[in-house]
């Protein structure tokens, strides 16, 4: 294909509306979001993304409103056309409506701004008619069609030049099953996506295999072992946290985040509020999650109630990784994208991830020279004894 000239653009305004109060997702909760003090959150995402693209050679096609004019208007992007008039409120129906008006205008890509769901209906629309990026902006975000962040979308664009696409997986996960601690997915349909190693991210992948399991459960005991009387420690979502509550002999939350205390469950299923109730009375608190398989991410998918007040109360000092050693040989880098830039940068080049009992790997975590403190070197993925953590 010719370079990318003409790119049509919407956004899903509710999207991630569901994150930080705990709902594992929007579809068809926007009004119960609301009512629990949810906020917009897609338009700052957006703007975030489209603002190194002003003064570029590009036309954007776009829907009325804050479907995408508004936010092309604020990020100073001239030359853009309305070209469809979505409802009020705007629907699943108008995303597909709109990008089939992108369609029929001829454009290069289609760059959207949403989740999994918003994805879902692109594709439904599009099919492999053109490439497909998404800015992310929902909860979960397990399909590979997403940059990693949305500042990563500026050099996913090419300045000039063909843009090289490959498959990308629409994964639709079933958000009623989720919200009940059940992890369904199924494949929805594969588009075309950039290809853009680093910068566009992978499917979240789920191991099952025997070794990972016995894995599991050796991560578990040994974070449950090294537990300090009288400190709080959040435990985040995943089959490998639910093994350190597993061996303290609590049935936590799978798919949300919990609090234990003193080897007691003091909060399940908490929200941003509720996590920061519990650090408000507690002096130092841990945050124990575990590494997204071969997306890499850390924070950002699935953890939106660990917000940057969230993040900043506990200290990315404090903050303990997770991961089996097969998952991490099929994650070639680690992302984290709070939304701050400068807290994400606070975590630094490299993580450590407890692989085992008494055992970590120290990984890269993916920074743009942009953000990065220092230059960054190869990951260090060497199974080692980890003798430090045993006083997490």
């Amino acid at each position: 294909m010719q370079g990318i000239e003409r790119i049509g653009f919407l956004v899903n305004p509710i999207a991630g509306m569901g994150g930080r109060v705990g709902l594992k997702g929007t579809d068809g909760l926007v009004e119960r979001a609301r009512s629990l003090g949810a906020e917009p959150s897609a338009r700052g995402r957006a703007l975030e993304a489209l603002r190194p693209l002003a003064g570029r050679d590009l036309r954007f096609l776009t829907a009325a409103g804050e479907m995408g004019e508004t936010v092309l208007r604020d990020a100073a992007i001239t030359g853009s056309s309305v070209v469809y008039h979505p409802s009020d409120p705007s629907t699943a129906r108008d995303t597909r409506e709109a990008c089939r008006a992108f369609l029929d205008r001829g454009i290069d890509l289609l760059l959207f701004c949403g989740g999994d769901g918003t994805a879902r209906d692109v594709a439904d629309a599009v099919g492999g008619a053109v490439p497909v990026l998404g800015i992310p902006a929902g909860v979960k975000m397990f399909s590979s069609v997403f940059a990693v962040d949305p500042t990563a979308v500026g050099a996913v664009i090419p300045v000039s030049g063909p843009l090289r696409c490959i498959d990308g997986e629409v994964v639709d996960v079933d958000e009623e099953a989720y919200r009940s601690n059940e992890f369904r997915t199924v494949l929805h349909a594969v588009v075309r996506t950039p290809a853009a190693p680093g910068l566009v991210q992978a499917s979240k992948q789920v191991f099952e295999e025997v070794e990972e399991e016995r894995a599991r459960t050796a991560i578990g005991a040994f974070i449950a072992d090294a537990m300090r009387p009288g400190l709080l420690y959040i435990l985040g979502p995943g089959t490998t946290t639910a093994a350190v509550a597993g061996h303290l002999g609590l049935e936590g939350t799978l798919l949300g985040f919990d609090a234990v205390q003193d080897g007691r469950l003091v909060g399940a299923d908490l929200d941003e509020r509720g996590i920061l109730d519990l650090l408000g009375s507690a002096g130092e608190a841990r945050l124990v999650l575990s590494v997204i398989g071969a997306q890499g991410f850390v924070l950002g998918r699935g953890t939106q109630v660990c917000s940057p007040a969230v993040l900043r109360r506990v200290g990315p000092e404090h903050v303990i990784l997770l991961g089996t050693p097969g998952k991490l040989a099929r994650t070639p880098e680690l992302h984290i994208d709070t939304g701050d830039p400068d807290l994400d940068a606070a975590f630094g080049t490299h993580l450590q991830v407890i692989t085992g009992y008494g055992t970590a790997q120290r990984k890269r975590r993916a920074v743009r020279s942009d953000h990065a403190s220092d230059p960054p070197s190869p990951a260090k993925n060497v199974c080692r004894r980890n003798d430090r953590a045993k006083g997490a």
